[in-house]
């Protein structure tokens, strides 16, 4: 997958869950919006989907209120709709329903002049899963600087 544009990233998500499976969406905005996007002015670090009657929705995404704008600005934190095919909805909507399983959108991105979202399915990490994983980090980078010293 070709990230054109790469605007915004959820960097805890990977700190936080273990991705399971990921997804390409697409998301209902308004003028102002994507014209927030387009100046990076967009956060995803408290967001997270789910799945209502059917349809996607993005919870607590916020992009800020364009500058130029005038009284049609919009509001920040809106819910916003997600763009899927019906099936890998449902399909999303079953694997969710497992326990401790959740929707987390990782990257916000610019495909074409679209605002894209990736989304991924996540299994919540314990405490001794991320020590573990700061420990891998940190031997991964003594190993890359000795790698270095030597050449």
């Amino acid at each position: 997958m070709e990230k054109v544009n790469l605007v915004a990233r959820n960097k805890k998500a990977h700190h936080d869950y273990f991705i399971l499976e990921k997804l390409e969406v697409g998301i209902v905005l308004t003028g102002t919006e994507i014209k927030s996007i387009r100046a990076n002015k967009v956060s995803i670090q408290d967001a997270y989907c789910q799945v209502k009657n059917g349809e996607l929705f993005i919870y607590n995404m916020h992009i800020a209120k364009y500058k130029q704008g005038n009284i049609f600005n919009h509001e920040e934190t809106r819910t916003r709709k997600l763009l899927a095919h019906k099936m890998e909805i449902r399909k999303l909507a079953g694997k969710i329903s497992q326990a401790g399983l959740t929707l987390v959108p990782l990257t916000v991105y610019l495909d074409r002049g679209f605002a894209k979202l990736e989304i991924a399915v996540c299994k919540g990490k314990k405490l001794y899963d991320k020590r573990e994983d700061l420990k891998r980090e940190a031997m991964k980078r003594e190993i890359s600087k000795a790698n270095k010293a030597r050449w």
